[in-house]
């Protein structure tokens, strides 16, 4: 069977002395955490390790031993620490070396496992000690992402990323602390930390329990009973504000929780939720600072009411064109100018309630643009449910024909079932056979023929309003599809995974160092990092849904029969 040593690259330059690692029966592998250097007692080695495996819950122990030529100033010196497997007893004994003049290395094992083997049955692997230890290797995705092999060759790797990143305290002490032991491995030159970051830590606690106090007052509000009763409950769950508002609150109470995060998963999702917050307030303020300079809120105020001017005439325009002769088509005369007359004056009335207005839009807009500062998903919902009040008239003229149209079809429906000698059985929802008389026929005739002679004009009115109703939707929607980008874009991780690629690592993959007949192979194990849009799909976080619950093929199927889509959104929070 081949052994495989996964050998730190940091150790290759170390002092003579003994490998401490893990030793991985099932693979047949040893991987190598730090170097134990001169001098030392056997039972102070002995105890320091069992601290350790009670404090890292890895069964660390004394692999073998390493010789440095260059740095061995005596012969006796490779005896001595062959003599040590004696000692520490650990089979099989792995003896490297790396030998004066020569680029190669030597590798060598004693004891009743190694009865037999030879040196070319050892792979020597070097790999990066900080980055294998920083790294969260991801598991292949997809029912057949891979093979069996690969399958099993992925989770013999995950246990040597496993121990790496369980050996954290080991690596906290190194050659230059006082004491008996004197180990060498990825922080020997020193334990990395940062002020700044140690400050930050330290006055962040006092910060998140006082924003965990804020929020929970504001939590306890939201949640209060008058809230709950109509119609600020029914506002509450429509307007694309008040979701956004409630979706952000959770987030700032999963950041500035004081519980600690349990795995690597929960951490990576408060990074990118605090990022999320963070660019989203950034962009936020960077959307007021322009709205606010060079008086850009006047000049919109200026323009809203002859836009609206402009849009109603528009609107004037198409329905006198439908009150004559649209494309050709002959119409009811009576139907459609009772519809007409009716829509105009819901225009003259909405026209008259915008000009009524005019006088506080200024105001009202500089209000609601100081509210970016709270995050440009928050300004972007301000600005669809401003867009639904504006459009309000589009929406009930949509309804009004929808409405008409639905029961024209329903009733030709129903008296088409009436000719056949069929009807709709309420009770078993189904369609049974029944016997009519001759005036129930006649009274059927009768409506069946003023209804599908009214049905071009209303359907005509139907279609138009439709498609105008559809063209705010699909406005409001590309605005949805914006927010719900910002709150589940994962940020952190995708940042990470340009800086620090390592970091998410997908596998790994092997170079060859050096080859030769009698010696060991010696590779190098360098990290592959996840492709981006695996980044985004592991670390999206959850947000609630902005689309309809329908399929489109029922969606096409409601537009048909004219049953009413309305303008607001099923929202569902989708879970982890």
């Amino acid at each position: 069977m081949v052994l495989k040593v996964f050998f730190p690259a940091c150790c290759s330059s170390a002092e003579s002395g003994l490998l401490v690692g893990r030793w991985i029966p099932e693979q047949n592998s040893a991987v190598v955490l730090a170097m134990i250097h001169f001098p030392f007692i056997p039972g102070q080695v002995k105890q320091f390790l069992y601290e350790m495996q009670q404090a890292t819950q890895v069964e660390v122990s004394v692999l073998g031993s390493w010789t440095n030529s260059k740095q061995a100033t005596e012969e006796s010196l490779d005896r001595f620490l062959e003599d040590l497997g004696t000692i520490f007893s650990h089979d099989p004994w792995i003896q490297l070396s790396k030998e004066k003049g020569s680029k190669f290395w030597s590798c060598c094992t004693a004891g009743k496992q190694s009865e037999g083997d030879s040196t070319s049955e050892i792979i020597v692997v070097y790999y990066d000690q900080r980055k294998v230890m920083l790294s969260q290797l991801h598991p292949l995705q997809g029912p057949a992402a891979a093979p069996d092999q690969k399958v099993e060759d992925a989770s013999r790797l995950a246990t040597v990323f496993d121990t790496v990143a369980r050996s954290k305290l080991l690596f906290m002490k190194d050659r230059y602390d006082e004491g008996p032991i004197q180990l060498t491995h990825w922080q020997s030159e020193g334990v990395e930390a940062s002020i700044i970051v140690e400050l930050m830590k330290q006055a962040s606690v006092p910060v998140c329990m006082l924003v965990t106090f804020l929020l929970s007052l504001v939590s306890g509000t939201c949640k209060s009973r008058m809230l709950t009763f109509w119609p600020l409950s029914f506002i509450w769950s429509k307007l694309s504000t008040c979701e956004q508002l409630g979706h952000r609150l959770q987030h700032l109470q999963i950041v500035s929780s004081n519980r600690k995060a349990q795995n690597q998963t929960q951490l990576m999702r408060k990074a990118n939720i605090f990022l999320s917050l963070f660019i989203d307030m950034v962009l936020g303020i960077l959307l007021m600072s322009w709205l606010y300079r060079k008086n850009r809120i006047g000049h919109l105020a200026n323009a809203l009411v002859p836009m609206a001017d402009h849009v109603a005439q528009q609107l004037q325009d198409l329905l006198q064109w439908l009150m004559g002769v649209p494309a050709g088509l002959k119409m009811n005369r009576a139907l459609d100018q009772v519809l007409g007359r009716f829509f105009l004056y819901h225009i003259h009335l909405w026209i008259s309630y915008i000009h009524l207005m005019s006088p506080f839009i200024e105001m009202i807009l500089w209000h609601v643009g100081l509210s970016a500062c709270l995050g440009l998903t928050v300004a972007l919902s301000i600005l669809s449910d401003i867009i639904a009040l504006l459009t309000f008239h589009i929406y009930c003229f949509y309804v009004y024909g929808a409405r008409l149209y639905c029961l024209k079809i329903y009733g030709l429906s129903s008296l088409w079932r009436l000719f056949r000698g069929k009807k709709w059985n309420v009770l078993r929802q189904r369609v049974d056979s029944c016997s009519y008389d001759l005036d129930q026929l006649f009274i059927g005739t009768l409506l069946f023929t003023i209804l599908l002679f009214l049905l071009p004009t209303t359907a005509l009115y139907y279609l138009v309003f439709t498609l105008l109703r559809l063209l705010v939707v699909v406005v409001q929607g590309l605005i949805h599809l914006l927010v719900d980008l910002i709150n589940s874009l994962p940020f952190y991780s995708i940042l990470l995974r340009l800086c620090r690629s390592y970091r998410l690592a997908s596998g790994v993959k092997f170079r060859v160092l050096e080859q030769e007949a009698g010696k060991p192979l010696r590779l190098l194990m360098q990290i592959n990092p996840l492709t981006y849009s695996s980044v985004v799909q592991t670390y999206r976080l959850p947000t609630y849904s902005c689309y309809p619950k329908d399929s489109w093929g029922s969606l096409c199927k409601k537009l048909f029969v004219g049953e009413l889509i309305y303008p607001w959104k099923h929202k569902v929070q989708k879970q982890d």
